[in-house]
């Protein structure tokens, strides 16, 4: 267990969802807790944010609107049985309060502690076959899937995230450079398996997947070869196959600046309101999915196509598609050479 700085924990009931969300990325927790004058009258946690998001709740409600107004706390007293408190609750988090409700300080386990139950033996597959021709010229000498974030390539990275959830199959279906790809990852020693897809021409995002015809007989995760998803993957899992979809897609929040003042005008054409700057949330596709793998046996074979196209092809069926919702600090994206500066500093990369 730890103690933690309870201040960065607070939030208002008249803050935003959009800005809890900010807030949970800050601290890098999963819970908030709501104060009003002072005194704690509620919680609120990700998976509050995350079910009203699922609803299409309004991201710039209340928190008032999701809080859960009875929350579980101990008394300043009661502070040496938190341990057991927080086992018996299931939660992974208690803030401790005094005589008075304030808010003293904030009882959680670590995360090795919390951790997730790393039982999701499910194949993985990795997209790794693309040019990666925005992190031109570093593909010009090296295929994306090796180019190094800190001591490792970014495949590799990917590849440990899974390991730490008992995945053990992997395959990489490659393309450019596939050569200098299993020569690397060859020469590992390793603990798991790799199969490697060979394209013989491009075929996007989502074509490769007709090669595993006859692989892949279960449920299995599909990502690009330059994202990292750090969330909980035995959750995204089990949302999965609880909604009973066919496709889950992770979706991160992210909060775009419009570099322009905007002008708000009524029916008649009237200047209402000028706002400078502002910022709005989407939900965007982070390349990563959770797959029923009578995909890939109804996929057409070796021809070119984008998976986002695949998943617009279903819904035209009436095929059941979810999405699980991220934060926005959760999604490291290596797309780009701003991103990969970012996605090294948050890996402990100076």
């Amino acid at each position: 267990m730890e103690e933690t700085n309870i201040k960065d924990f607070m939030i208002t009931e008249e803050n935003s969802i959009f800005e809890a969300m900010k807030r949970l990325d800050i601290v890098g927790k999963k819970i908030l807790l709501v104060v009003r004058d002072g005194r704690l009258v509620a919680t609120l946690t990700d998976g509050d944010v995350r079910r009203w998001i699922l609803k299409k709740g309004d991201l710039a409600a209340k928190v008032k609107d999701i809080a859960n107004y009875n929350p579980k706390y101990l008394r300043e007293n009661e502070k040496n049985r938190a341990g057991r408190f927080l086992k018996d609750n299931s939660i992974e988090a208690v803030p401790i309060l005094n005589e008075k409700d304030e808010i003293v300080s904030l009882v959680l386990w670590t995360d090795e502690e919390v951790g997730v139950q790393k039982k999701l033996d499910i194949p993985v597959v990795i997209m790794a076959g693309g040019q990666g021709t925005r992190l031109y010229p570093y593909t010009r000498i090296l295929p994306k899937p090796l180019i190094p974030i800190g001591e490792i390539p970014i495949t590799e990275h990917i590849m440990n995230r899974f390991l730490e959830y008992g995945c053990r199959k992997f395959f990489l279906v490659i393309n450019y450079k596939k050569n200098m790809i299993k020569a690397y990852f060859n020469e590992l020693k390793r603990d798991f398996d790799i199969c490697y897809i060979e394209e013989e021409e491009p075929l996007g995002t989502g074509g490769g997947l007709s090669l595993l015809k006859g692989q892949i007989n279960s449920t299995f995760i599909m990502t690009n070869c330059d994202i990292l998803i750090e969330e909980d993957c035995q959750e995204i899992y089990e949302y999965h196959k609880n909604e009973k979809n066919l496709i889950t897609m992770v979706c991160s929040l992210k909060n775009m600046q419009i570099p322009y003042g905007v002008i708000d005008i009524d029916e008649k054409g009237k200047l209402v309101n000028i706002r400078e700057k502002p910022q709005r949330p989407f939900l965007v596709n982070t390349g990563m999915y959770i797959i029923e793998s009578e995909v890939i046996e109804k996929m057409e074979c070796d021809k070119p196509i984008d998976f986002p196209e695949i998943i617009k092809k279903y819904l035209k069926q009436g095929s059941k598609i979810g999405i699980y919702p991220i934060s926005e600090d959760s999604w490291l994206d290596m797309g780009q050479f701003d991103e990969m500066e970012k996605m090294r500093r948050k890996l402990g990369y100076e």
